[in-house]
């Protein structure tokens, strides 16, 4: 278990690195989906599964759907049709970005391995670590990547 010392440096780290990284501020707009070169949303894992299997799973190419600009894999033909019917409903937040970067005015990449469903909305996250940083105060950072998102798209 990290004591709360140990996890106050991590944080400070974190923030140290974010500055030193390029990351994007609040006032670049993001891309609506995070996207590999090859247009695959998050990463190809199956945006459907986080929920319907409380897993990550790698999609396949013989399910595939296109929206919002890019190419969304599942695992099976009803995962797809599940996302096709309602893709708001299963998409990462944020574009797929990382949650907690949101929260803190910046757009980074997250780690489609590295997840939380939280009332029905999947979060993605950029690294274990970050995560455990993230879900100590996970309503609040929640409501501030909101306001965050939000202003990044009005711009």
């Amino acid at each position: 278990m990290i004591q709360k010392t140990h996890l106050s440096l991590i944080f400070f780290f974190l923030m140290a690195l974010l500055s030193a990284c390029g990351t994007k501020s609040i006032h670049s707009l993001p891309e609506s989906i995070s996207k590999t070169v090859d247009n695959l949303a998050i990463e190809g894992y199956d945006a459907v599964a986080y929920q319907t299997a409380e897993h990550a799973f790698k999609g396949n190419s013989q399910y595939e759907f296109y929206w919002n600009g890019a190419k969304w894999l599942f695992v099976s033909k009803e995962n797809q049709e599940r996302f096709a019917s309602d893709p708001d409903r299963y998409a990462p937040q944020y574009g797929g970005y990382c949650a907690w970067s949101v929260s803190e005015d910046k757009v980074m990449k997250a780690d489609p391995s590295v997840w939380k469903v939280v009332d029905g909305k999947l979060y993605l996250i950029q690294s274990d670590m970050v995560r455990e940083i993230w879900e100590k105060s996970q309503p609040e950072l929640i409501k501030k990547s909101n306001e965050n998102w939000i202003k990044m798209n009005k711009q």
